[in-house]
């Protein structure tokens, strides 16, 4: 069953609960689909008065703020024995050189790439335990995960929304003809978009040299 349609049989107070304790564990750490969840919901709640947008914006992110934090004192408890850990149970998700390209993220950007991070699948999963274990000073580390939370969940929540309701109003006028070929324009350029993205991840990994094992990195004072 798509997870719209499962979404619409469930009662309002349990898609807020879903949502903010699926992107919390997601930030904590755990490979989750938050984002297609969140999207899902925030598009239900333009379609169902019952929904409230702005409550489904708070718990997503309240989920969000709450699972990078533990995520990040799971991360600075755990150390480097901890992502071994991790790639051994998420081998997909947590391999070395995931592990390595996100911490290139933090060398660079520090705190920014705790925000920033929010708005990528692979660094959404790993910001608050890689913060922890790189020992990011926590001031840093909240102040990017409050911004960050605020403005991926609650901005995704606000555009999918008024996505939804405006789509609803512009469907009413054309015919289901006019509705397939949207569809077909809308998923050739998908297509074309991932192929293009993954095209451009393997000439990146490509020209990558390889690294020695990954040392203890300062991120900030």
């Amino acid at each position: 069953m798509h997870v719209q349609e499962w979404l619409e049989q469930v009662p309002a107070v349990s898609i807020y609960a879903l949502v903010g304790v699926v992107i919390g564990l997601e930030s904590l750490g755990i490979p989750l689909p938050g984002e297609i969840v969140l999207v899902s919901a925030a598009l239900l709640s333009s379609q169902h008065g019952d929904i409230d947008p702005v409550i489904l914006g708070a718990c997503a992110t309240a989920g969000a703020i709450i699972g990078d934090s533990i995520g990040y004192a799971i991360g600075r408890k755990g150390g480097r024995p901890l992502l071994a850990w991790l790639e051994r149970k998420f081998p997909k998700h947590f391999s070395a050189a995931n592990v390595a390209s996100c911490e290139r993220s933090f060398q660079k950007w520090g705190m920014w790439a705790v925000f920033f991070g929010r708005f990528v699948a692979l660094l959404r999963i790993f910001a608050g335990p890689l913060a922890g274990v790189l020992r990011m000073p926590y001031w840093k580390f909240l102040i990017a995960n409050v911004l960050g939370g605020i403005v991926w969940a609650g901005g995704t929540t606000a555009v999918i929304y008024y996505i939804g309701v405006v789509a609803e109003d512009w469907l009413k006028r054309f015919s289901y003809l006019g509705l397939a070929i949207a569809v077909l324009i809308g998923a050739g350029s998908m297509l074309f978009v991932k192929r293009r993205a993954k095209k451009a991840a393997a000439e990146a990994e490509a020209a990558t040299p390889v690294a020695a094992e990954p040392q203890p990195v300062g991120v900030g004072d």
